[in-house]
């Protein structure tokens, strides 16, 4: 009997590194538009491999008789019910590591550009205006204060990225504790201060009720104006009214978003800020690790549907 695996039909997923993968198994890829709850009822799948916005909850899940195991092409698996996966026998995985240089990368390269405005010397320099003293002055990186709000791997592979800037490292992680943080010589704190020490701040932590919109107007009216927050996690955790107005106010200096609560971000009045780099949620990706993501969910998707163990299965506690 042929095996349907349901893939969402994104360039995210590379139909044809996960056919190659599936190969031991007699399988048809059935194509399903991001989103499309229908679609996936409709193709009643064994496997379901599916991209940040494709999201399974409890009634998706009953509604599908055949379906063995749910794959997020992915780190965060904040789109997908996992109780309820578990309570109906559905194993739930995601690819946790493909992507932490890349992240890590990327989140330093939002960090610097913000602290030195390289994106705005850029702007200015193409409309031939050459002026090195910037509308905001800005302090020196060298030295400064970095707090981290979530200390998992990425994280930490940022902090050996920054060990050569001489950086006071802060951590705010709950489910971490100062035996992790004393290896990086960084202080584990709470968030509030996190937030009255920081000169720049980055963002790893997943979107969960704890995480939800954690940085509000109280959030940056507490940061130095000097302050630059960096976003590689989630976009709901940080509140976008409240950074435009912090922005407006100048109560913080400047923003580097990978990923918003809406994406793309339509009408979003952060488009218009100079002082806000934006990056489309490609933090994640290289060539290679485009294809080590594509190759594991869909080596373990192999595994579940061949009766064996997933390497990844979903850790649902903790950052």
């Amino acid at each position: 009997m042929t095996t349907t695996i349901a893939v969402s039909d994104t360039p995210f997923i590379k139909q044809d590194v996960v056919r190659d993968e599936l190969a031991p198994i007699d399988h048809e890829l059935e194509p399903i538009p991001t989103g499309d709850r229908e679609a996936i009822v409709d193709a009643d799948p064994e496997a379901l491999v599916l991209d940040v916005n494709t999201g399974v909850d409890a009634d998706l899940v009953d509604r599908l008789d055949a379906l063995q195991i749910v794959a997020r092409a992915g780190t965060g698996f904040d789109n997908v019910d996992v109780e309820a996966c578990r309570d109906a026998g559905v194993e739930v995985v995601n690819v946790p590591g493909y992507s932490t240089n890349e992240v890590a990368t990327h989140a330093f390269s939002l960090l610097l550009a913000c602290r030195r405005t390289l994106v705005e010397y850029d702007r200015d320099v193409k409309t031939e205006e050459w002026n090195w003293m910037p509308d905001r002055p800005f302090p020196r990186f060298y030295g400064s204060t970095l707090g981290v709000v979530s200390f998992g791997t990425i994280a930490q592979r940022l902090a050996d990225l920054t060990a050569g800037f001489d950086l006071d490292l802060v951590v705010y992680d709950p489910y971490v504790d100062e035996e992790t943080t004393d290896e990086y010589d960084a202080d584990l704190v709470e968030f509030e201060e996190l937030l009255d020490r920081a000169d720049a701040v980055t963002i790893h932590a997943p979107l969960t009720e704890e995480t939800r919109g954690m940085f509000d107007a109280e959030a940056f009216e507490r940061m130095a104006d000097h302050a630059i927050v960096v976003n590689v996690g989630r976009g709901g955790i940080v509140d976008e009214d409240a950074l435009y107005e912090a922005l407006v106010d100048r109560e913080i200096f400047g923003a580097g978003l990978d990923v918003m609560d809406e994406e793309p971000p339509t009408g979003s009045p952060l488009l218009e800020r100079d002082d806000v780099v934006l990056t489309p949620h490609a933090a994640w990706y290289s060539a290679d690790s485009h294809q080590d993501l594509n190759e594991t969910v869909a080596g373990d998707v192999r595994r579940v549907l061949q009766g064996e163990e997933p390497e990844n299965p979903v850790q649902p506690k903790g950052w």
